[in-house]
């Protein structure tokens, strides 16, 4: 059974910019697989590529088997797309902008037609579905990109940032619904919550200046990480003091200071007891192991600089 993405040395070039570069990927079929990277990192590059938008300039791209540069039209019926942007058709109603798009995919009157009022239940749009785009919230108009994308049931579904926009209700809604097809199509997705991409991923890929830099699961990539054991100490006051203090202890590795806690990496879990020791009579509230998160390894990987 082929993967369900597969990608072999993609460069893509824009004059004298690289957007991709040796790019070499495998996505499993079934799978939620998250890519993750600052700005410009090429990201958007990919997904345009992969759902045959955009030609690379080398390399090879496959969808189910499928090349990108040969099967561009087949590929398009078995992909389901959420872009960035949300491009729906200003001048029909939220309801028609889903019946075109079920009339393009060659989906039966009686068939799409059931599927639309499911789907606009499940996304809270069916009291609107008679509006016009423009009449709608922006979470709305997202929700709407994303009840299209849903609709012709794809073997592989793309999603560009798909929740930016959406408050929290619409954004459990989202992906309470992704989690309940989880297995029964593949879902490739793109995200600035990080948050997000740990809790649902099985396998997350981080890219910068179009490289692929790490790949594997959300533990797979906090195993990486060599700053030793963290813990969250809160003062009841001064803890830009006490955190000026153990900076200079030899096994204190980093020191980052916020209100009134202080995060402090040790070398070992060893180590705990001689920073209790040097905190002896200070007023400490408490005293926490401090998990590596994905945003720890994201940071760790593509720097903290803000990107243009």
């Amino acid at each position: 059974m082929p993967a369900a993405i597969t990608t072999h040395s993609l460069t893509k070039r824009y004059g004298d910019l690289t957007a991709l570069e040796g790019f070499d990927l495998e996505v499993a079929q079934g799978s939620i697989f998250g890519l993750l990277g600052p700005n410009g990192a090429g990201k958007t590059t990919l997904i345009r590529v992969l759902t045959t938008l955009m030609r690379q300039t080398s390399g090879e791209a496959l969808i189910e088997g499928l090349d990108t540069r040969t099967s561009g039209r087949a590929i398009r019926r078995l992909i389901g797309v959420v872009p960035q942007e949300n491009s729906l058709d200003r001048y029909l109603t939220a309801r028609e902008n889903l019946e075109l798009h079920a009339r393009l995919h060659g989906m039966e009157g009686r068939h799409y037609r059931k599927r639309i009022d499911e789907l606009l239940e499940l996304m809270g749009l069916a009291a609107r579905q008679k509006d016009f785009p423009d009449t709608y919230s922006g979470g709305m108009q997202r929700r709407l990109v994303v009840t299209r994308a849903l609709l012709h049931e794809p073997r592989v579904l793309f999603l560009d940032e798909p929740t930016t926009g959406l408050d929290p209700q619409s954004r459990r809604a989202v992906w309470d619904y992704i989690k309940s097809i989880a297995g029964s199509m593949t879902i490739f997705l793109t995200t600035h919550y990080l948050e997000e991409a740990e809790q649902l991923c099985d396998r997350i890929a981080i890219m910068d200046h179009g490289k692929l830099i790490a790949l594997g699961s959300t533990q797979e990539l906090k195993d990486r990480l060599t700053g030793g054991t963290f813990y969250l100490i809160e003062f009841g006051e001064d803890a830009a003091r006490y955190g000026a203090m153990l900076r200079d202890m030899a096994c204190v590795r980093e020191i980052e200071v916020n209100g009134r806690a202080v995060c402090v990496g040790l070398a070992s879990w060893e180590c705990l007891s001689e920073v209790v020791t040097a905190l002896n009579g200070a007023p400490v509230r408490r005293i926490a192991l401090r998990e590596q998160t994905l945003e720890d390894v994201f940071f760790s990987l593509t720097g903290e600089k803000v990107r243009e």
